[in-house]
């Protein structure tokens, strides 16, 4: 099965192009093929990562050459290694609990079957990112994410917020992959090759230029960026929030925002390779992750939150990552890879729980805001408890998936204080949010009774993938215990990896500061003990920047929108009154031009030619009738000329005179000569 891993991508894919052409009518058949096509892809992902443990993390690649150049080879392949396990299995898994979701979502949908295409072709550009062997092929997966969430999050499009927030996200997400084909070029140009480990081996090996690994670690970060939603270009992921719910799921937990830390975690050997680019990395990975969790905090759309919370864990990871490079590059062992690729399979598990379980409540009362629910726990018991059990876990509650992942995130940190200060803080942040959000949704007395006599616990088809992520959210991150001679950290580094003693004092203070959270919170909403409201009028300024967002969009709108709208106007009048002006006015010029030929064909070249023609026909008509066939007049007309040269050679003005008498005479003659035929005419009209 693992020869043949290549083919995983390719079920979705089936089950896309199945629907599309042949059973896009029959809507529950074209859902039940999507499904069984994604779990065909997770057994076939259980089968990879057996074989994987069986060789123990060691690498399988196949390669064919697509194109093949002096300077550069392009190649079509896979490549199989610990890492790429575990990322088949956690796509697949989330992606089969969405579409089993999705049945009872999107259940009346009038574009049902399309939907699940969509899902189909979601999954199947994730899972082919996920095997890429080269950088040229992970580019192709890359877009084809972009495109397809594109699709899924405008999937409403008949809502101008829907349609917008496509638009939003694909074009941001240009802007870093942009970055990334630069990084690429660059790597084509300077290593001749485009396969991770050829590239990786220059690296390693310092066949390639310090100053070129740093440039094209930041150049392929800034795919990273745009795909994980990190600061700048976060702006996106929240606003992507008016797609269906099961696609905010997949995409928060295992496909697009994931692709940017799995491409981080794929590349790590350029940033090991370089401390200035791995130090830009963990930085922009802080940044993001403070800056989302400050705004989550005040959030009301529970679905915001949720999107907050996604791109503070990607920043986490993201710095994880960046401080593995940092280290590493100075030669000191730092467990951020295991941290940063650890916390992304764990968050895969509690973050898609939660925005299901966000779904189920949407389902239930028909509005995001969570100060209109209250007391839903009375009525939907499944998804209140495991919708805690995901918000324990991402806050880091022991023994939750979320506390063994987040905890080596902590540890990462150590020897970087400024790092382990704020990281420690965004815990806090996370667990206070995170139980803001349940006290709100679960807890007390409902806040509009209308929406609370509505809700309803959601069908089985909803909950029975809670309940299983439920059980994922607790017990996956299980594989990383660091009493385990073979865990997770062993698997990833191919060998296996002798931990240092577990660090309890770290471990304490991070649950410590986790439960200060859900404490501070649980006085604040749900005892209410302390009042919200209060502290937010002391501190409005403050309140405002984050429920504002820090104003990003319309910082963004005021500096970049905005400006480059009005050139586009500038642009278009120009090209509607100077180009357009001056095609306009050469079209009318040449019109005018051709009128005037026109008129000088007519009137003089066919005038001249006509009235040459007139001029003969009017002097036959006139000299004809000086054809008398009398003999008498022909010697009369010779004498009278020779007389006319006589006459000249004696006196030339006389010969005038005498020609003038002779052209009155002849045109009496010719005028008696009409006269005479039009009274024979007449004549012989009468007689007849």
């Amino acid at each position: 099965m693992l020869e043949n891993a290549y083919l995983i991508p390719f079920y979705p894919l089936l089950a896309f192009v199945v629907i599309i052409f042949f059973t896009r009518w029959k809507e529950k058949l074209s859902s039940y093929i999507a499904i069984s096509m994604v779990l065909l892809a997770f057994v076939h992902s259980v089968f990879v990562m057996a074989a994987m443990l069986g060789r123990h993390g060691e690498p399988l690649e196949k390669i064919v050459t697509f194109i093949s150049q002096p300077s550069l080879t392009l190649e079509l392949g896979m490549y199989i290694d610990a890492l790429t396990a575990v990322m088949l299995l956690v796509v697949t898994i989330v992606a089969s609990c969405v579409q089993i979701y999705s049945l009872g979502y999107m259940h009346g949908d009038p574009r049902f079957s399309r939907y699940f295409s969509y899902l189909s072709l979601f999954t199947f550009s994730m899972l082919g990112l996920v095997i890429a062997n080269n950088f040229f092929m992970i580019f192709i997966f890359w877009e084809l994410v972009g495109l397809t969430s594109y699709l899924l999050i405008g999937f409403w499009f008949e809502k101008k917020s829907a349609s917008d927030a496509g638009k939003k996200a694909f074009i941001t997400t240009r802007i870093g992959d942009l970055g990334f084909i630069v990084g690429i070029l660059i790597l084509a140009a300077y290593a001749g090759t485009l396969n991770y480990q050829q590239v990786f081996e220059k690296v390693s090996s310092g066949a390639l230029a310090p100053g070129i690994v740093t440039l094209a670690g930041i150049f392929i970060f800034c795919g990273a960026v745009g795909k994980s939603a990190q600061f700048p270009l976060h702006v996106w992921l929240p606003d992507a929030m008016e797609g269906p719910t099961p696609v905010s799921a997949l995409i928060h937990a295992a496909t697009m925002v994931a692709a940017g830390v799995y491409l981080v975690a794929r590349a790590m050997t350029l940033f090991v390779g370089s401390a200035e680019a791995a130090m830009v990395v963990a930085v922009i990975g802080l940044i993001t992750s403070l800056l989302a969790a400050s705004i989550a905090l005040t959030q009301n759309d529970i679905k915001r939150v949720l999107a907050y919370s996604t791109v503070s864990q990607l920043g986490y990871m993201i710095m994880a990552l960046g401080l593995y490079g940092v280290d590493s590059a100075h030669g000191h062992h730092s467990p951020g890879y295991v941290a940063g690729t650890f916390h992304l399979m764990t968050h895969a598990f509690f973050k898609a729980l939660l925005f299901l379980g966000a779904g189920s409540v949407i389902h239930a009362v028909h509005t995001n805001d969570i100060q209109d629910m209250g007391g839903l726990s009375k009525k939907m018991k499944i998804t209140t408890i495991t919708f805690f059990i995901a918000s324990l876990s991402i806050s880091g509650i022991f023994p939750l998936s979320g506390f063994w992942s987040k905890d080596e995130i902590v540890a990462t940190t150590v020897g970087h204080p400024i790092f382990m200060i704020f990281t420690l803080a965004i815990a806090f942040m996370t667990a206070f949010y995170m139980f803001r959000l349940c006290f709100l949704t679960f807890t007390g007395k409902p806040r509009v009774q209308e929406k609370f006599d509505h809700a309803h616990e959601s069908p089985k088809t909803m909950t029975y993938p809670l309940m299983f992520l439920a059980f994922l959210a607790i017990f996956a991150g299980w594989v990383g215990l660091p009493w385990l001679p073979h865990g997770f950290s062993s698997f990833v580094y191919h060998e296996e990896v002798h931990h240092a003693e577990p660090n309890y004092l770290l471990m304490l203070v991070s649950t410590i500061v986790a439960l200060s959270g859900i404490g501070l919170s649980y006085l604040m909403y749900y005892k209410k003990s302390i009042s919200a409201d209060a502290i937010a009028e002391k501190i409005k300024p403050l309140y405002n920047l984050s429920y504002h967002k820090f104003y990003f969009d319309e910082i963004y709108n005021a500096v970049i929108i905005q400006p480059l709208l009005g050139l586009t106007n500038v642009l278009w009048w120009f090209d509607a009154n100077v180009v357009d002006g001056f095609v306009n006015f050469i079209g009318w010029l040449t019109v005018k031009w051709a009128d005037l030929k026109q008129w000088f064909d007519q009137y003089i070249v066919d005038g001249a030619v006509n009235g040459a023609g007139y001029f003969c026909m009017g002097a036959s008509w006139l000299f004809r009738y000086l054809q008398s066939g009398s003999v008498q007049f022909y010697a009369l007309t010779i004498i009278a000329a020779a007389i006319g040269l006589v006459i000249y050679r004696v006196t030339p003005l006389g010969f005038y005179y005498y020609l003038a008498g002779l052209l009155i005479m002849a045109l009496s003659r010719v005028l008696a000569r009409i006269f005479n035929n039009n009274r024979v005419k007449a004549n012989s009209n009468v007689e007849g």
